[in-house]
């Protein structure tokens, strides 16, 4: 009796392990709906730095919807928002090494990668929205994008952010002798550095996640960004004053390895060049106007104190600045410095 009881169990139990569907003709078995097709899903890692709330942050949620739209789900991008993964000081070889597959770094830091970068960091380079958009759109965004392939890289798109503006604890800050003596964060740039030695003030190069722990304990006394970046930071609790000089341009360059856009089947090109240029022309509306509703936001929310640079400041901030152009013209290129040039006065 006892041998019956166990063979019975036994054929139970095999029996509910190979025909569970048919003692349960009504139900399906769970799955993850991710394992569809796996086989042939594509996967690719998007990691950035900044906040989901952000221009970049929410071009790129965008990009990955308009992929997987585009392609019924068989190629997917997993954004990693937030530095989550990698720094911006450590994305551009985590990207060479196939850790990730796109980036999108400011472009401030690329001029590791190629010098004539600089060319978008010097002072006052972009009047207006319109300036940017025709430069990033026109000769110098396609020559910078295609600087990127001597490091193995595909240059993919300009995600523009918008103007940077000054914060900090020491000011009011409407002159530029107003910076004499303070420390700045900003990003590595030989360019933005040479801006602030011009001022007589300090520049501390070190990654945006640092940013708020910098300003919070005092080592630096103020940092330069775009709205949106100051205000998903709120790094406007943490400071005092903030000055509107729209003094620079910060924007970010989308970006694969070589080795990895190659790999890809035509399909799979054409479907991730057409998500890019519709995200990109987006982005390119979506960024200056989200600064704008921001710097609202704070004036009605905050107590920093602002001042936006009168006609006749801006142009004391520029004749003492101004000198940067020729300082990095043979670094950056003097062609593409002298495109600059022309640009905004087209455009002042």
């Amino acid at each position: 009796m006892k041998s019956y009881v166990l063979l019975a169990g036994s054929v139970l139990l095999l029996a509910a392990f190979l025909g569970y569907r048919s003692f349960f003709p009504g139900e399906e078995i769970p799955y993850d709906d991710d394992q569809e097709g796996l086989k042939e899903q594509i996967v690719f890692k998007f990691s950035h730095v900044v906040a989901e709330n952000t221009p970049k942050g929410l071009a790129a949620q965008r990009f990955a919807k308009l992929v997987a739209e585009k392609s019924d789900g068989r190629i997917k991008i997993e954004v990693f928002p937030n530095g989550s993964l990698y720094s911006d000081i450590e994305e551009i070889n985590a990207l060479k090494e196939g850790q990730v597959h796109f980036i999108a770094p400011s472009t401030s830091k690329l001029g590791m990668l190629s010098l004539q970068w600089g060319v978008l960091d010097l002072p006052f380079a972009f009047p207006s929205r319109e300036a940017a958009l025709e430069g990033l759109n026109g000769d110098i965004g396609r020559q910078l994008l295609n600087s990127l392939q001597g490091a193995g890289l595909k240059g993919l798109a300009h995600w523009p952010n918008g103007f940077k503006q000054i914060t900090s604890n020491r000011g009011p800050i409407q002159k530029p002798e107003d910076l004499k003596g303070q420390s700045f964060r900003i990003m590595q740039s030989d360019v933005l550095s040479a801006q602030f030695s011009r001022l007589k003030a300090k520049a501390v190069q070190d990654s945006f996640n640092s940013t708020y722990k910098l300003l919070e304990e005092g080592e630096v006394d103020g940092e330069e960004n775009t709205i949106s970046n100051i205000y998903s930071k709120k790094f406007y609790n943490l400071q005092q004053h903030m000055t509107i000089s729209n003094h620079g341009y910060l924007g970010y360059a989308v970006m694969m390895s070589n080795k990895v856009w190659n790999e890809q089947s035509e399909e799979t090109r054409k479907i991730l060049l057409e998500a890019m240029e519709e995200t990109t022309d987006w982005n390119s509306r979506m960024a200056f106007d989200m600064n704008e509703e921001l710097l609202e936001k704070i004036r009605q929310n905050s107590s920093i104190q602002i001042h936006e640079l009168t006609p006749d400041e801006k142009q004391q901030w520029q004749a003492m600045l101004d000198p940067v152009y020729e300082d990095f013209s043979h670094d950056i290129g003097k062609n593409l410095v002298r495109k600059m040039k022309e640009l905004r006065a087209e455009y002042e």
